[in-house]
């Protein structure tokens, strides 16, 4: 079982621990190695979510990665405001059936998502893991095949059921359920609440592979307006703690495994950047409207800051009040 984040409800706790965190506030960057024994180099990829500025085309989307033997991922663009962004699936050939972490965010994205799973097997999607319930990820449920059994933690079940369409049959994770598919251990876990009350993740410890959905966006200013932003940072280090060689983000690029470790670290760190200068205001007893004119640090250039920005600062400012309460 692995172990839940100790929560803490005083706000000033909540601010030192964040201040602990992050040491001095700020996200943390790339450094290079020093000495002949050090790490193997990193990858030169350009640190953004922006297809753009990546030298990327609507063309060059859908794409699809094997991150290890018979695990892929998916990514496909979608618009989100005035910005363009990777939204991220995950899925595992198995010679009992494929597992897919996470959909996409209508039926037609969704049946593009299943044409692809298609040109690399024939096997039939049996299991759905719902690592968010936001529409983005499961807005196009319904395109799966009714036979399938959609895994869910009770809060995302709950929205799930509201909304409807979806097929198959909802079982529900609270914390911890292991799955044997083909002789793979698919294990598909709540380390705690983060960018929602239900965040599910899949872990395949045999490859060395986790999938984190909107638990880690890749230079994608973290969408809190429904997140538990200290909470988030706990999570994030649970994930952490597996130790896996990739780390497949949401939202965001999938980039080499050692870009993608470093950065899950620097999007901890953007989160507890938030969280200490909103913090500063929370202390001087000032309103939050205060807050939104204050810089975040790097955090402020990352690809949907302008639009995510104000809901941020107004979460982390009601987690440090003690409004947040449940999921």
């Amino acid at each position: 079982m692995v172990s839940m984040p100790n929560r803490l409800t005083l706000p000033t706790a909540l601010l030192a621990l964040a201040v602990a965190a992050c040491g001095d506030s700020q996200p943390q960057t790339d450094t290079a190695p020093d000495t002949e024994s050090a790490a193997p180099a990193v990858p030169d990829v350009v640190r953004t979510a922006d297809p753009a500025a990546r030298g990327y085309t609507d063309a060059d989307f859908p794409r699809v990665q094997e991150i290890a033997p018979d695990v892929y991922t998916y990514e496909a663009l979608r618009t989100f405001g005035d910005d363009r962004v990777a939204t991220v699936s995950m899925f595992v050939v198995t010679t009992e059936g494929v597992l897919v972490a996470d959909g996409q965010g209508s039926a037609e994205e969704t049946q593009a998502l299943i044409d692809a799973i298609g040109e690399v097997t024939d096997q039939t999607i049996t299991t759905v893991v719902v690592g968010s319930d936001h529409p983005d990820h499961s807005g196009g449920n319904s395109a799966f095949p009714a036979s399938a059994t959609f895994l869910a933690h009770p809060t995302s079940a709950a929205r799930l059921s509201e909304r409807g369409g979806t097929p198959g049959t909802i079982e529900t994770v609270e914390t911890e359920q292991e799955l044997i598919m083909g002789g793979k251990t698919i294990r598909v876990l709540h380390l705690g609440r983060a960018h929602t009350g239900g965040d599910l993740i899949v872990h395949l410890p045999q490859e060395s592979v986790v999938f984190l959905g909107e638990v880690f966006m890749n230079r994608v200013f973290p969408s809190m307006a429904s997140s538990f932003p200290q909470e988030w940072v706990g999570t994030i280090q649970e994930a952490e703690a597996l130790r896996a060689d990739v780390y497949v983000p949401g939202h965001g690029f999938v980039d080499p495994p050692a870009v993608l470790a470093e950065e899950l670290n620097t999007f901890r760190g953007a989160i507890q950047a938030i969280i200490v200068e909103v913090g500063h205001v929370f202390g001087e007893g000032a309103a939050v409207e205060e807050a939104l004119g204050r810089p975040l640090g790097d955090v402020d250039t990352w690809t949907r800051a302008e639009s995510l920005r104000e809901s941020a600062i107004r979460r982390v400012y009601a987690e440090l009040s003690g409004e947040l309460v449940t999921g």
